[in-house]
């Protein structure tokens, strides 16, 4: 008797709870990069060598840069502005 084969972990086609329940892909998705991640995600499965995502590499990581800079800043005033009503 076959085993039917596992699902990829590349398959995006998941439920939302399933979305939900995968905290890493919440952290990622609340970035604005998920889209990017996802494309390094495929050139990974494609290639299963990192050395040929580069680009992909590249722009996931800029986007992360960017995000957590403006994350960074916004705690920043945020604590700026809990000092001065204090």
């Amino acid at each position: 008797m076959a085993s039917a084969p596992s699902p990829s972990p590349h398959n995006r086609s998941r439920s939302e709870d399933e979305d939900e329940d995968d905290p890493v892909d919440g952290m990622i998705s609340r970035t604005g990069c998920a889209e990017l991640h996802y494309a390094l995600q495929e050139c990974m499965a494609e290639h299963q060598d990192w050395r040929k995502c580069q680009t992909e590499v590249q722009k996931f990581k800029e986007c992360m840069t960017t995000y957590q800079n403006t994350r960074k800043e916004q705690l920043l005033k945020q604590r700026t502005s809990a000092t001065q009503s204090a």
